[in-house]
């Protein structure tokens, strides 16, 4: 009795995609995930956390939002709908890194990474609209975006690399400084969100429960952890300098400053004009493009060396017989 294929085989014996096309497929998780973060924020800031009163349908009566509820309900579930976009980029990621030959187990385990993430974020969100907007559950979903993030940007770099043992470009006390970086700027994510749930931004003009803690106490201490991550940006800029590190290296920390000077500007914007909701909105695009510049930058003191080459695949007959796989194939070709 012939093996069953699943449908994955299946498209990886008719279809061969390029290591560009993987490349741009992983790129565009990044972009979602991006996208995911200011849209989530965009329901906050225009008070539509409730715009849909239930969840998984919009309302108990009605799976899409009613003509009543006007624009927040579209705007809440336009966000809910965006998901499925989402999940139809990855799921195209982890088509193609399936298809592709040789097979890289470690990129389709990234895909299905990124999957599980976006359908366990879309149940935090069903459970902050269950629970009334709770500041302690809005902020774990803001932090569940950042993983996808995370694991969208380790696809990216993966997809543009080689299997071998990582190789360290940079001496390791280098390497433990730039992690710091990566730790410290996750710290200052976390504490934002934080921010987030002590501030008046609810996310509904109701009344909404809030962290009960003094926001612009809360404020300060983000901006002194702001400092921190500056600090320690310069620092690892003069020592990738003085060790003379590769240039990407120096180059992905100076596109972390312009992204720190874009959070920087922004934030003192949001303080001095009154916490204003579209500032507050390029504000959380600018705590996504820190954090995807940080990865960015502990990612580029290592290399896992070039693109396995690209083995010849025949495609599956017409007469249902199985196809050889690659490595047959390669072989017959020799």
């Amino acid at each position: 009795m012939p093996n069953t294929l699943n449908p994955l085989e299946l498209i990886a014996r008719r279809w061969q995609p390029s290591a560009r096309f993987v490349q741009r497929a992983a790129l565009a998780t990044v972009v979602m995930a991006v996208i995911i973060v200011v849209t989530g924020g965009a329901v906050r800031l225009t008070q539509s956390g409730l715009g849909c009163s239930t969840w998984p349908k919009c309302t108990p009566d009605s799976l899409t939002p009613t003509a009543a509820m006007g624009i927040n309900g579209i705007i809440e579930f336009s966000n809910r709908m965006l998901t499925d976009v989402l999940c139809v980029v990855v799921g195209l990621f982890i088509i193609a890194a399936r298809a592709r030959h040789p097979r890289r187990r470690s990129l389709t385990r990234l895909g299905w990474a990124q999957f599980w993430l976006v359908m366990s974020n879309a149940v935090v969100g069903g459970i902050t609209v269950l629970t009334g907007l709770n500041p302690y559950i809005v902020s774990s979903h803001f932090l569940a975006a950042t993983a996808l993030l995370t694991v969208a940007v380790l696809s990216w770099k993966r997809a543009s690399e080689g299997d071998e043992e990582p190789r360290e470009l940079v001496a390791r006390p280098v390497r433990q400084l730039a992690w710091l970086l990566v730790a410290a700027t996750g710290a200052l994510t976390v504490l934002g969100t934080v921010v987030t749930g002590a501030g008046p931004h609810a996310g509904d003009a109701k009344k909404v429960h809030r962290i009960p803690l003094n926001w612009q106490e809360i404020t300060q201490l983000h901006v002194d952890f702001v400092y921190i991550v500056v600090g320690l940006s310069v620092a690892l800029w003069f020592t990738l300098r003085a060790v003379k590190a590769p240039a990407v290296a120096r180059r992905r920390v100076l596109e972390l400053f312009v992204c720190l000077a874009f959070q920087g500007v922004i934030g003192y914007v949001q303080y001095f004009m009154g916490l204003p909701a579209l500032v507050i909105g390029f504000h959380m695009l600018g705590s996504a493009l820190v954090w995807f510049c940080v990865l960015r930058v502990a990612l580029a003191l290592r290399d896992r060396g070039p693109l396995p080459e690209e083995e010849p695949v025949v495609p599956a007959p017409s007469d249902g017989h199985e196809a050889p796989g690659p490595q047959v194939a390669a072989a017959s070709s020799r």
